[in-house]
């Protein structure tokens, strides 16, 4: 008897995290001394590696140099990150580079591998947002009709958004995950350049206007292929007759052979998850897990209460679905999400389980999923709510109070719109909420070394939020539709 697919993913993530684990702690020390082909001017260098802190010394022209990288920041003159090490010390990168540890050998080639599986994903990405979007707004009828899908669609994703930022709020003040810590902030270095709220906004509405939708194409800007989609498709539905109806049957068609290839790709994920699953466990040290528990709990605790209670109740009072029989069809959506931390390359998958297995009609799914891949950030809107508020007890203590709460609640929702679609969004997210705070964008750093992890959290809450306001829409505008009828 073949297992189901999410039994096979849970399977593969399993033993991939043993794997990992195993690697990390048998394999994560090595000291190794280096006499040839070091960089000019270094006449030897010994590299000291563990997941928990990395040592660099080298002799040159200068005398003994030292290097260290503490995700902790306990270590005096230490950077928290290898990506620090290389801005501050190229030359130290490239020796490190030179004898990294065996589990992180592994985990980098883990990594290399199950990145393919992504990589197939993202390849369908593309062509499978068009044709399902183009599927779904062509398949409507009318403008009409697909201004109240759209204003659903927006109004769900902003109110779940704010209760999400709400919850992150609320977890923070009760674990207090920022007070009587030993965490230093003057070793954090800044990630991304600051930006405003006002620049991050008009960036983006810029971005919904592209000056070429095949470099859109090309350079996957969901933003941009999704409202230039949107915009021509509207105006097919106004022309009508027979071009709306050769434009719908080429949707339909490229939508059912994209959704053959993804169906294809899918029983892949087994394989993706369980090489992904080996480079997170192998590569994450203990120390650093330690240092920021309480700041690990409330996240996670945030993120289990509007995964677990708001969304299901939401699905069960408006949507007036099972909410475990829609979690039980979403598993591989959800896992594949988790394994892999980003939701756009989970998005085939997510469209391939709504329809087959949850049952939502492909009008409403190819419409909401593809726009909730880009602007929906539950996750990471209650995940930035309550890092910031961490920083800001470890900045303040006690003192930073409820004004400042305030700020961050606005800040973190309007953010999380503003954001949405671009690189390293939630770095960028941060930055504005902690510039509308007047702290230092510099303080994030503090938070880097676990970040991988939460983000694999914070993943799966942003496609369940997208998978429960899918049933959502199909219900408001199924009663709207009936209604008119």
């Amino acid at each position: 008897m073949k297992l189901e697919l999410h039994w096979q993913i849970l399977i593969g993530m399993l033993l991939g995290a043993v794997i990992g684990v195993a690697a990390n702690v048998t394999l994560s020390r090595r000291v190794t001394e280096i006499t040839e082909g070091l960089p000019a001017g270094v006449d030897q260098a010994r590299v000291s590696d563990s997941t928990d802190l990395i040592e660099i010394f080298w002799t040159d022209a200068e005398g003994e140099q030292t290097w260290v990288v503490d995700p902790t920041g306990k270590t005096p003159d230490c950077v928290l990150t290898v990506d620090d090490l290389a801005k501050d010390s190229p030359q130290a990168a490239k020796i490190y580079e030179m004898a990294p540890s065996y589990a992180r050998l592994i985990g980098y080639w883990s990594k290399r591998f199950g990145s393919l599986f992504l990589r197939l994903l993202q390849m369908v990405s593309v062509p499978l947002i068009i044709t399902s979007l183009a599927t779904g707004v062509l398949g409507l009828g009318g403008a009409s009709r697909f201004g109240k899908m759209f204003s659903t669609t927006l109004g769900y994703y902003v109110a779940t958004s704010l209760l999400a930022i709400l919850t992150g709020l609320l977890v923070t003040n009760i674990y207090n995950p920022g007070l009587g810590t030993e965490l230093r902030l003057d070793v954090a270095k800044a990630q991304i350049e600051s930006s405003s709220i006002s620049e991050t906004l008009m960036g983006q509405i810029e971005n919904m206007i592209p000056k070429n939708p095949f470099a859109a194409i090309a350079s996957s800007s969901f933003l941009s292929i999704i409202s230039f989609t949107i915009i021509f498709c509207i105006f097919v539905l106004k022309i009508g007759g027979e071009t709306l109806d050769r434009f719908r049957k080429l949707a339909e068609d490229g939508f059912v052979v994209m959704m053959q290839l993804t169906t294809a790709i899918i029983k892949l994920a087994p394989w993706g998850v369980f090489l992904l699953m080996i480079y997170v466990t192998a590569t994450q040290g203990l120390a650093v897990f330690s240092a920021l528990a309480w700041y690990m709990l409330a996240v996670v605790s945030g993120l289990a209460l509007h995964a677990l209670v708001t969304l299901p109740l939401l699905v069960w009072l408006i949507a007036r679905r099972n909410p475990l029989n829609l979690l039980r069809a979403m598993m591989p959506a959800l896992l594949t999400a988790f394994s892999s931390a980003s939701s756009n390359a989970t998005l085939p998958l997510t469209l391939n389980n709504i329809e087959k297995r949850a049952g939502v009609s492909n009008r409403v799914s190819s419409f909401v999923l593809p726009l909730g891949s880009t602007i929906n950030m539950d996750g990471t809107a209650l995940y930035e709510a309550v890092a910031v508020l961490f920083i800001g007890q470890l900045a303040f203590g006690a003192e930073f109070g409820f004004t400042d709460q305030i700020a961050i609640a606005l800040t973190a929702l309007l953010a999380s719109v503003g954001a949405a679609g671009i690189p390293h969004a939630g770095l960028v997210m941060m930055a504005i909420v902690l510039q509308a705070v007047n702290l230092p964008i510099e303080y994030q750093g503090i938070i880097l070394a676990v970040d991988r992890v939460l983000d694999m959290f914070r993943t799966s809450v942003n496609v369940w939020s997208d998978c429960c306001g899918t049933t959502v829409v199909e219900r408001i505008t199924a009663s709207d539709s009936n209604s008119r009828a």
